[in-house]
């Protein structure tokens, strides 16, 4: 089902439309993806690794992805005149030790040119609704450690760090991460 929608405040993020990630879309994802991770991991991932990053690559990679049977729900957030301007994907949690029924967000990028506008707020406000409206009770996501501009960001949007971290190898250097957590269902009357 494709579903379009203008959730979001519009005083926070005038004009932007989430909606379903279509095959078309996969270039100006792949593309997102790269000039996001270059500019938001600058200093923080070794920078050959940031070089080496293809988007003709990467926009083959998610095709693939896009077509798999039972793959992620991917979501792109566009201007008012329909330019891709953010991508988000989330599904079924992959870490045991987070909490039963939880989603994770796998992925939210916002062109470096849109920070700051409202997409990624109209994004993971659209992630969390339909992560609700999947059935799960909450959400978990990864991010670096020293990503202290998504941190806030995850932060104000109710996210906490649960006290998880891992290292992974990322371009031969060892890149800590840190998992948030966030309840997806209201809280009980009392």
């Amino acid at each position: 089902m494709d579903r379009v929608t203008t959730r979001p405040d519009p005083a926070y993020a005038p004009g932007v439309r989430v909606r379903d990630m279509t095959l078309d879309d996969c270039s100006a994802v792949a593309e997102i993806r790269v000039r996001g991770w270059r500019w938001a991991y600058a200093g923080l991932i070794p920078q050959p690794y940031l070089d080496a990053m293809d988007a003709g690559q990467d926009a083959e990679h998610r095709r693939a992805l896009l077509m798999a049977d039972g793959g992620p729900v991917n979501l792109v957030a566009g201007a008012p005149d329909a330019t891709v301007t953010g991508w988000a994907c989330y599904g079924p949690c992959r870490t045991e030790s987070a909490l039963p029924g939880s989603g994770e967000l796998y992925a939210l990028y916002v062109h470096p040119d849109r920070i700051g506008t409202g997409t990624g707020r109209a994004l993971l406000a659209e992630v969390t609704a339909r992560a609700r409206a999947d059935g799960f009770a909450g959400m978990s996501l990864w991010v670096l450690k020293e990503n202290t501009r998504a941190r806030r960001f995850y932060e104000r949007a109710g996210f906490r760090p649960d006290g998880a971290e891992v290292a992974s190898d990322t371009g031969g250097a060892l890149v800590p991460e840190v998992r948030y957590v966030r309840s997806l269902t209201p809280p009980a009357d009392v």
